[in-house]
């Protein structure tokens, strides 16, 4: 196990850095367009663009990887992700900064399917669940750094968008210089949504409802922390408060997810949520102060946060174990529209409205999730407890399909005899048209000794015909 972490330290140190740098400009990004008096639309559209270009870059990046290989797609992905931060400060305009969080989500999801893909390569049946462990490990506590950075300089300033940038590009490192060999080409899932909203209604109209909800709360928690009187230090606490309530709840949820029923759990989870959406409202109305805002941010991701991994751990239960990465490819597609819709419908709530009503939103979202929950139940029995699998903690909503396939609970070599990961396919090589040869010379004398051919120039190697 030592031997398998050595070999790929390179790897989670560039993850731990990509992380920070990711984790601190989410954050500095809203809290600096509140500053810059951009309204709660304009915001909510900023955050919609990020979760756009990440599911676009999903698609993409397999075949970036296919075309220029692991190494070349993470050192472009990289500067590309450092160039945007850096254009935020020096050009302040609200659709500029959508386009550069659109690229950034597209630059991300590059980033993250070259490393997932490469962690992937390195896992065997016997080590993956260790390795997800500790990859799960590092996102979190690089994620809960980052956001800490956000108080070590004022936000109106050039200093912290620099840092993030600097994190970025400081990513590139640790995978450049690694003398690993590089995996094999990535590989697509194939989804199937008729077959995944056929196998568990719940599941599919509870991610997108979930995602609509949390995706909202995560994008706009800064914007209500400081439209509440709170300063930047607030908004890094509450924020990592809910990140960390949200890790630290998944495995007693997970517990009891084991040993009921799936469904009655995320029935209560939800309208817990309700619950603790106006627990938050109320601290924020009757002035909680700093330490009742983080509390109650706290409380109400660890509350929230778990139900997508409820609700993946439910649709499992009712696949076969080799559907599972190609169910989990689909979730991520649904959860990435519920996010873009999420934060857009929020932040129109909020526009020119008391910031609480965030809290609000997604108390009215999560009350719908329990009406269509409760009906469910009467529409399908359980499952038996024998039938029900593990529920593990998956590294992020929003992460690419190669991480579903380190997940512990992927049947990896159901999906390679299968054929359920879908190849990208690489460019055809280009076909050349052999040249006339000269007619026979009438001279009957000896013919001149020729010298050496020179090599051939593979097909994969050679270029495009010049233009023009």
């Amino acid at each position: 196990m030592v031997t398998a972490v050595a070999a790929i330290g390179a790897l989670l140190l560039s993850v731990a850095i990509m992380v920070m740098g990711n984790g601190l400009q989410g954050t500095l990004i809203t809290v600096r367009a509140n500053i810059e008096a951009f309204n709660a639309a304009e915001i909510g559209l900023l955050v919609s663009g990020y979760y756009a270009g990440f599911i676009a870059g999903c698609w993409a990046a397999p075949h970036m990887v296919v075309r220029v290989g692991h190494i070349r797609t993470f050192a472009a992905m990289s500067v590309i992700a450092a160039a945007t931060i850096l254009i935020y400060p020096i050009i302040v305009e609200p659709w500029v900064w959508w386009v550069m969080r659109a690229i950034a989500g597209l630059a991300l999801a590059g980033l993250y399917t070259v490393i997932e893909s490469w962690l992937n390569d390195r896992a065997t049946n016997e080590n993956r669940g260790a390795l997800f462990s500790i990859y799960r490990a590092v996102d979190l506590s690089a994620m809960t750094a980052g956001l800490m950075l956000l108080n070590i300089a004022a936000p109106e300033g050039f200093e912290l968008f620099s840092l993030a940038a600097l994190l970025m590009s400081l990513a590139l490192v640790p995978v450049a210089m690694t003398r690993g060999v590089a995996p094999a080409p990535v590989a697509a899932a194939r989804l199937q949504l008729r077959r995944l909203y056929t196998a568990s209604p719940l599941g599919v109209v509870g991610v997108f409802m979930v995602a609509m909800a949390n995706a909202a709360s995560m994008g706009l928690i800064p914007v209500f922390v400081q439209r509440s009187g709170f300063g930047v230090e607030a908004v890094a606490f509450a924020m990592a408060a809910l990140v960390v309530g949200g890790a630290l709840a998944q495995y007693p949820v997970g517990w009891l997810s084991d040993r009921f029923d799936r469904r009655s759990v995320v029935i209560v989870f939800t309208i817990l949520a309700v619950l603790g959406g106006g627990g938050v409202a109320v601290v924020s109305i009757y002035g909680g102060g700093f330490t009742g805002i983080v509390a109650a941010t706290a409380v109400f991701g660890a509350i929230t946060m778990p139900l997508y991994s409820l609700l993946i751990a439910h649709v499992n239960d009712h696949l076969e174990p080799h559907e599972f990465v190609v169910a989990s490819g689909g979730l991520l597609l649904i959860y990435g529209l519920g996010a873009v819709v999420g934060p857009l419908i929020a932040s129109f709530v909020m526009l020119e409205r008391p910031p609480w009503l965030l809290f609000a939103y997604t108390s009215t979202v999560f009350g719908v999730l329990v009406a269509y929950s409760l009906w469910r139940v009467t529409r399908r029995p359980p499952p038996l407890p024998s039938e029900q699998g593990d529920f593990v903690m998956p590294l992020s909503p929003l992460a690419t399909p190669q991480s579903f396939e380190l997940d512990p609970r992927a049947d990896t070599d159901a999906i390679a005899e299968m054929d359920i990961m879908e190849p990208v396919e690489e460019r055809p090589p280009v076909t050349t048209v052999a040249e006339p040869t000269a007619p026979a010379s009438q001279n009957t004398g000896p013919e001149p000794e020729a010298g050496p051919a020179p090599p051939e120039t593979p097909p994969e190697t050679r270029g495009p015909p010049p233009r023009g």
